[in-house]
């Protein structure tokens, strides 16, 4: 099948937009939302994580149904201006700007806080002019570091589970306390934002060879891994929980520290820093092309269309993304834009299942649209609370 003509270069094939995908998933999540979702909803966080991974697919369904027939650049921003109307596709467009801008913000101060803490937005502005530069290069480089990043993380994480499994405890704890249901959707709502990365791989459609065959194949196989991987470190943080280890806001070097002593707490804030570097270069790259495909079409200033003639990536969007990350590293905490994020991601998705409902599906658009709805609510609700 001949790919429909882009001005980007496709350059990617199944292998390579799945590691876009597992790069944006494998992040700053894996190693962070566990004690906030264990806090709402205690041994229960793994139906959370369940909930949360129907969601995950539901939004899936959609954006591979609409990618199929329509491979552009720009994910949910392109399918609602093409299905929905222009006002649609700027609510998408610009909930993903943001929301993913805010999240590349505290990708950044991730890498801040777990390599030289007390100086995290001066860590954070680097680590954005670094994942900058790298994007600046071509999409094809990008994708061969962060393939080389998701493996280490992978193996950090293996090696985790493993340590702790074969070493200690497995108790679990009592799921008497039964938490409400706003507790339990907005954890959920907060382990959805983990499984959110796949987007990248249907903004990036104007990158990929015979889109309509690779992106499809690309999101099952990225999500297939990491819901394998969530649902790991997931029933380790139950045991770690049962067997009396204090959650703090980075868990998983709780848990490294109580199964194996400093050598795995430092390979754990190694893995730490790598997946959120890994996320901060595919969150960039994706904000960039939704930017440049909103300024192909008229709905963003102009010049953020520019294409380098050298590497054919858009970089006066990805520049201005990079703008957007570091003023969230300047302003924010990573609370805040883990929030933010959560909030507009659930918008972006909203557009994608009313497109898809537009061109004649009908289950899982509305099933989709309830849940999105339900989980954001309660994350509202929780944090007014």
């Amino acid at each position: 099948m001949t790919s429909p003509p882009s001005r980007l270069h496709r350059a990617l094939g199944v292998r390579a937009a799945t590691v876009v995908g597992l790069g944006a998933m494998l992040g700053t999540g894996v190693f962070a939302v566990w004690t906030p979702a264990y806090a709402l909803a205690g041994p229960w966080i793994v139906a959370g994580l369940l909930i949360a991974a129907t969601v995950a697919v539901l939004n899936a369904v959609s954006t591979v149904r609409l990618a199929r027939v329509l491979p552009e650049s720009g994910g949910a921003y392109a399918y609602g201006r093409a299905f929905i109307g222009r006002p649609a596709a700027l609510i998408a467009g610009y909930a993903f700007v943001i929301g993913k801008s805010a999240s590349a913000g505290a990708a950044a101060l991730t890498i801040g806080a777990y390599a030289w803490p007390g100086h995290e937005r001066a860590v954070g502005l680097v680590a954005v002019a670094v994942a900058l530069a790298v994007d600046l290069r071509g999409i094809v480089r990008s994708v061969r570091v962060s393939a080389v990043l998701v493996a280490l993380v992978i193996a950090a994480l293996g090696a985790l589970a493993i340590t702790w499994w074969t070493t200690q405890s497995t108790a679990m704890p009592s799921a008497a306390g039964t938490p409400g249901a706003v507790d339990l959707l907005a954890a959920s709502g907060l382990l959805f934002v983990a499984f959110a990365g796949y987007a990248r791989i249907t903004v990036l459609g104007e990158e990929v060879r015979d889109p309509a065959r690779t992106v499809p194949r690309a999101v099952i196989a990225s999500f297939a891994i990491v819901i394998v991987v969530y649902v790991v470190v997931a029933l380790t943080v139950v045991a770690a929980a049962g067997s009396g280890v204090t959650l703090s806001p980075a868990p998983l070097t709780d848990i490294a520290r109580a199964s194996a002593g400093e050598w795995l707490t430092v390979v754990m804030r190694i893995g730490a820093v790598i997946a959120a570097g890994a996320v901060l270069l595919s969150l960039l790259a994706g904000v960039g092309r939704t930017l440049f495909a909103m300024a192909d079409r008229g709905d963003a200033p102009r010049p953020l269309a520019a294409v380098s003639e050298r590497t054919r990536a858009p970089y006066r969007a990805e520049i201005a993304a990079a703008g957007l990350a570091m003023l969230v590293v300047l302003v924010g905490g990573i609370g805040f834009a883990l929030g933010l994020s959560a909030a507009t991601v659930m918008t972006y998705y909203a557009v994608a299942h009313l497109a898809s409902w537009r061109r004649g599906a009908r289950l899982v658009p509305l099933a989709g649209l309830a849940l999105c709805g339900a989980l954001t609510v309660a994350l509202v609700v929780t944090a007014l609370g």
